[in-house]
This record gives C-alpha cells, structure tokens and sequence, in this order.
C-alpha cells in the first residue's frame, strides 16, 4: 500500500492540491482575466466607474446628513460639505498642500491656529490613513469641534495603497477602537467595519462599484473590511 506521504511526494505539490479539492468536492477557483499580477484598474476603478470604497463612503455621510450642518470643517475641500451637508452656515478646509486653497493651510497634528470648539462637525473621508503623527492629530480635531458637535469619518483598509504620498495606517475596525478610545475617551465613538471578501477582492482588482451589485456590496464580513467608519460625537 502506498502511504500519503509517498503519494504527496510521487504528485508534487500542486497535483496533491488538485486531488484533495477534487476528493473532497472543494470548490476550484476560476481564475478567467483575475489571474493577473496587475490590477483591472491603476486608479482604483475611477476609469471604470466608482471606487468600491466609495460605496460605503456615501452609504456612511448620507445616513448622517443631519449631522453634517451649521460650521463645518473639512480637510482639503468642502465637496462632501456640499454633498451631504443639511443647512451648513460655513464651510471651511484645512490642508498642508496650499494648491487646494484651504482656509487653514497647516498639518492637523499642529492646527493651533483653528480656534477651539470652532465647528460644529469635522469631516475626515479616506484621510487618517495618511496622518504620520495621528494620534496628535486626532486630539487636535477633537479640540477643534464644539461639545454637542461631531467628527466623521472614514479609512481605507483592503484598498490598493495610495503610490505617490505616504499611506501609514490601515487598521482593522478593532484596531481603530483602540485608538480612538485613547485619544477621545469622553466621547460617545461608533467605529463600524464594511465590506466581506468579494467587495475585497473588487476593490484591489480596481473593479468598480457598478460591476457588483447591492446585495453583494452590503454583506458584511468584518474579516475583509474594505472600510471602517468613525463617528465621534463631542460631550
């Protein structure tokens, strides 16, 4: 009798593979165009359409609309101020880059110059991730926005990484926790996971959200988030 050691050593690796998922009535994958070492898409699906991100970016600020009003700060542009605000007074912007024109031109880790309890929400889409001294920033916004206010917002984590500025911090929604209870522990803070293993596997390929359907966006697998939202609200 042949042992199966000696079977896995007569088949090689990748036949003993082939057997067990065919013994065992596993699926095998069918690769079609995603066996690929390059993506569908460089610019994460924008030719194609939209970014599977983004998909739960407006899922995430349109459920919040009411909150995004009154005094309303936002890094870089005012674009999801405009989107998903309800009666905004003011919007403003805060970057380091001065081609955007933002109102406050400075890092967020030392935005001393936007006063204190200044604005009534803080949008910060797809924006932590690039924030090298983060936890100062964190408290920063958190000294930018009024008690009773909020900060939203939203970081990548199964997404190709961004190739021409630093991208540091990719964290589970577990690992956002941690950090947000340090930096704002007296504030009532929701951080939510989006995405399950195909709207993972969509947006690393660049396949863009108009290629998948609802249904298969909205299942949730905090395994393979695509997404983790933050919504921090001031006491």
């Amino acid at each position: 009798m042949i042992g199966g050691t000696t079977i896995k050593a007569l088949l090689g690796p990748k036949w003993t593979t082939w057997a067990r998922t065919v013994t065992r009535g596993l699926e095998r994958p069918s690769w079609g165009n995603l066996r690929r070492v390059k993506p569908l898409s460089e610019t994460y699906g924008f030719d194609r359409g939209t970014p599977i991100d983004r998909y739960y970016v407006d899922k995430f600020l349109s459920a919040r609309a009411a909150l995004i009003c009154g005094r309303i700060l936002e890094i870089q542009t005012t674009d999801h101020a405009r989107r998903y605000g309800t009666g905004a007074t003011v919007m403003h912007t805060l970057d380091i880059n001065a081609e955007c024109h933002p109102t406050y031109l400075c890092d967020l880790a030392a935005a001393d110059i936007v006063p204190s309890g200044s604005y009534d929400c803080f949008l910060l889409p797809n924006t932590l991730c690039f924030l090298r001294d983060l936890e100062i920033a964190l408290r920063q916004a958190r000294r930018i926005v009024r008690p009773g206010g909020v900060i939203l917002a939203t970081v990548p984590t199964f997404v190709p990484l961004t190739p021409d500025a630093p991208d540091y911090w990719h964290a589970s929604a577990d690992g956002w926790r941690v950090i947000t209870d340090r930096v704002w522990p007296e504030c009532d803070t929701r951080v939510e996971s989006h995405g399950n293993c195909l709207a993972a596997a969509a947006a690393m390929y660049g396949i863009a959200v108009e290629e998948l359907t609802a249904a298969e966006l909205d299942a949730t697998d905090p395994r393979y988030p695509v997404l983790v939202t933050i919504e921090c609200r001031i006491r």
